[in-house]
C-alpha cells in the first residue's frame, strides 16, 4: 500500500470480479456514505448515495449519520465535510484533486486584501481552502450567492472572493458594487464564445445554459445562468429539447439520466479540438481509487481543530441563510 502519490496505489485483488459490487459491499460494511459532485465521472455518480453541487453536498454532510464520509469531488469539498462533521472520518479517493479557483486565492494574500478594505463584510465562495474560510464572514455557493447577498442591507460594504466572474454576475443582478478578488476557475474561463455561437447556428432551437463562473460575454448570450443544480432543474422543466451546456461536462450525465428524451451538447473550450470541457482535478477520482479508499480508509482529510472551528462559522451562517 502506497499513499505517497496522494491516493492508495495498490492493485485490486484478483478475486474482486465486480468492482462496483465490492464498493457497495465495503460501503455497507463500514457504514459509509458516498457523496459525489455532478462533475465526477458517470460511473462514480452512479454509485453515490448523494449527488449534488457544492451546496447540496455541504447540506448532506451536515445531516448524515454515517460513520465514514467518502467525498468524491475535490479537496476543498472534503475539507468542508470534515469541518461540518469533525467527529466523522472523511475520506477522498485522491488527495491531489485540487481546485484552480481555490488555488487562485492564497490565504495570506486574501488576508492582506481584507485588511486593505476595512469595514467590509467578507463573503467567500465555497471553492476555497479552510484557511480562507476562516477569514470569512459568510460562505456562499453559486446556487445561493444571490439570495445571501440580497439578504444583507443594501448599503453594506462587501468583499466577494475569489471568483470574479461570479462576483460580477451577482453585482449585475443585485445592483451591488462588491469589491471583487481577482480569481477564476480554469474550466469555466476556457469556454469559447465563438464556438458556442457556431453551435447555436447549427442548433437554433437549443437553449444555452451557462454557469456564472463563466465570463460575462457567455452570460450575456445565455438563456439561463445558474449553478449546476439550477441548470439541471431548468433542463428538466423546460419544454425545449436541445441544450448547449457551458459548465463542466460531468453534469451531462445527470441531465441525460433525468431527461433521456432531450439532447445535451457540451460547450467547447477555446484551446482544444475536443467537444467538451473537463476539470482534470475532478476526473482524478476513479473506481479503483474509490475502492482502495474504502478498503484502507485512506487518504483521510484532517483539519486542525482550531482552524476548523473558525471555518465552520461562515459555513453554518450560509446554511442558515440558505
Amino acid at each position: 500500500m502506497n499513499v505517497e502519490k496522494g491516493y492508495i496505489d495498490a492493485p485490486v485483488p484478483a478475486e474482486v470480479k465486480d468492482l462496483k459490487e465490492e464498493i457497495a459491499r465495503l460501503k455497507k460494511e463500514k457504514k459509509a456514505v458516498i457523496m459525489a459532485h455532478y462533475y465526477q465521472k458517470g460511473e462514480i455518480q452512479d454509485l453515490a448515495d448523494y449527488i449534488g453541487d457544492s451546496l447540496a453536498l455541504a447540506q448532506k454532510a451536515a445531516q448524515t449519520d454515517a460513520e465514514i464520509i467518502v467525498m468524491c469531488g475535490v479537496h476543498f469539498m472534503g475539507e468542508t465535510a470534515k469541518i461540518l462533521c469533525p467527529d466523522r472520518k472523511v475520506l477522498i479517493p485522491d488527495m491531489t484533486a485540487g481546485c484552480s479557483l481555490a488555488d487562485s486565492c492564497p490565504a495570506e494574500e486574501y488576508a492582506e486584501f481584507i485588511k486593505a478594505h476595512p469595514g467590509h463584510t467578507v463573503i467567500s465562495y465555497v471553492n476555497t481552502t479552510a484557511e480562507v474560510k476562516a477569514l470569512t464572514d459568510i460562505m456562499v455557493t453559486s446556487g445561493n450567492a444571490r439570495k445571501i447577498v440580497d439578504s444583507l442591507p443594501s448599503d453594506e460594504k462587501i468583499i466577494f472572493g475569489p471568483d470574479r466572474n461570479l462576483g460580477e454576475y451577482i453585482n449585475s443582478v443585485t445592483g451591488r458594487e462588491m469589491v471583487l478578488w481577482n480569481g477564476a476557475c480554469h474550466v469555466h474561463e476556457r469556454f469559447s464564445l465563438e464556438k458556442i455561437k457556431e453551435l447555436k447556428k447549427e442548433h437554433p432551437q437549443a437553449e444555452i445554459l451557462v454557469h456564472p463562473e463563466c465570463r460575462k460575454p457567455l452570460q450575456m448570450i445565455a438563456d439561463k445562468v445558474g449553478s449546476t443544480a439550477v441548470l439541471l432543474k431548468h433542463a428538466v422543466e423546460s419544454p425545449v429539447k436541445e441544450f448547449i451546456v457551458a459548465t463542466e461536462s460531468g453534469i451531462l450525465h445527470e441531465m441525460e439520466r433525468k431527461c433521456p428524451e432531450k439532447t445535451f451538447i457540451p460547450a467547447p473550450p477555446e484551446d482544444s479540438t475536443c467537444g467538451c470541457n473537463d476539470c482534470s482535478f475532478m476526473k482524478l477520482n476513479t473506481l479503483e481509487k474509490l475502492y482502495n479508499c474504502l478498503r484502507y480508509e485512506q487518504p483521510e482529510i484532517i483539519v486542525d481543530k482550531e482552524l476548523a472551528e473558525k471555518a465552520r462559522r461562515p459555513i453554518e451562517r450560509m446554511l442558515e441563510l440558505s
